[in-house]
C-alpha cells in the first residue's frame, strides 16, 4: 500500500467517525452554532500550529485572500447545514449525500471550469443521484414528519462543499497559499458558528459537552483535512480524493455497530452505487 492511498484511508476512517459524532451531538436540542464555532477555534490553533511549526508564515495576497474568504464561508455553511440534517436523517444517508459532493464538483467544473463531460462522468453523476434516492427511500429508524426537507437540506451541504471543492481548486491554478486558506477556513468556522447561534439559534451558552464535542471534533477536522493533504502531496489527487470520500462506509458501519441505524440490503446496495459513482468520477 502506498503512503498516498494510506494517509487518504486515514482521512476516510476519521471522517467516518466525525459523522458519527455530528449525529449523536444533533442527536439531542444542542447549538449547532456553537459546535461548528469550538470545532473552528481548536482547528485555527492546531492549524497555525502546523503553519508555524514548518517555518513559514501566513501568505497574504490578494488570491489566497479573496479564495480563502469564499471557501471559509461555503464550508462553514455548508458544515452546519449539515448537523442540522442529520437531527432529523440517519447518517448512512446524511453522510453519503454529504460525501457525495463529487457529483457537484463534477457538475460545477463542467459549467463553470469548462471541464470535459465524457460518457463516465455523465454516468457517474446519474448514478451517484440514484443511490441517494435509493438511500431516501429506505426505512427510518425513527420516522420524522421532516425527513424530506432535512434530506433537501443535507443536498444543500452537499452542493455547498462542491463549490467549497471547486473553488479550492480554482484558487491553487491562480497561485493561492493553500496553507493560509485552511487557517482562514477554520477561523470562518470560529467566526461563522458565533453568527449562527447569536442570529439564528439566538442562544449562545457555552457547556462541558459541548467543550467536549467541539475538542474531539475539532481534532477529527484537522486530521481529516491535514491526512488528505498528505495524501495529495504523495500520490494523484483523482486517486486519493475519491478513497476519502468513500468515508460514509465508514460513518454507516460505525453507526450500525452502535446500533443507531439498521444496516439492510437496501442501503448496502445504494452506497455500492454510491460508491460506484465516485470511481466514475474519478475517471478509474
Amino acid at each position: 500500500m502506498t503512503e498516498a492511498v494510506f494517509f487518504a484511508l486515514l482521512s476516510l476512517c476519521f471522517a467516518g467517525v466525525n459523522d458519527v459524532a455530528f449525529k449523536r451531538y444533533s442527536a439531542k436540542h444542542r447549538s449547532r452554532g456553537m459546535l461548528v464555532s469550538g470545532i473552528g477555534a481548536v482547528w485555527l490553533v492546531l492549524q497555525t500550529v502546523t503553519l508555524f511549526s514548518k517555518g513559514q508564515m501566513p501568505q497574504i495576497d490578494t488570491a489566497t485572500l479573496a479564495y480563502g474568504a469564499i471557501t471559509g464561508i461555503a464550508l462553514t455553511a455548508s458544515n452546519i447545514l449539515f448537523i442540522e440534517s442529520l437531527a432529523h436523517i440517519e447518517v448512512a444517508l446524511g453522510s453519503t449525500i454529504y460525501r457525495l459532493n463529487t457529483v457537484g464538483v463534477a457538475v460545477l467544473s463542467i459549467v463553470f471550469l469548462q471541464e470535459s463531460a465524457g460518457y463516465l462522468k455523465i454516468s457517474g453523476i446519474l448514478i451517484g443521484v440514484l443511490a441517494v434516492v435509493m438511500l431516501a427511500k429506505q426505512p427510518c429508524i425513527k420516522p420524522d414528519a421532516r425527513h424530506g426537507a432535512f434530506i433537501w437540506l443535507a443536498m444543500a451541504a452537499s452542493a455547498l462543499r462542491a463549490v467549497y471543492g471547486v473553488v479550492s481548486k480554482q484558487a491553487i491554478t491562480q497561485g493561492a497559499d493553500i496553507d493560509t486558506m485552511l487557517i482562514m477556513t477554520a477561523l470562518s468556522w470560529a467566526v461563522g458558528g458565533v453568527l449562527y447561534a447569536t442570529l439564528r439559534e439566538g442562544r449562545f451558552r457555552i457547556t462541558g459537552t459541548k467543550a467536549a464535542y467541539a475538542l474531539f471534533c475539532g481534532l477529527l477536522v484537522y486530521l481529516i483535512v491535514n491526512f488528505l493533504i498528505a495524501a495529495i502531496a504523495r500520490g494523484e489527487a483523482s486517486t486519493v480524493i475519491p478513497i476519502a470520500n468513500l468515508s460514509f462506509i465508514a460513518a454507516m458501519l460505525i453507526s450500525a455497530a452502535l446500533r443507531m441505524e439498521r444496516l439492510t440490503y437496501g442501503k448496502c446496495g445504494a452506497l455500492g452505487f454510491a460508491v460506484a459513482s465516485i470511481w466514475l468520477l474519478s475517471g478509474k
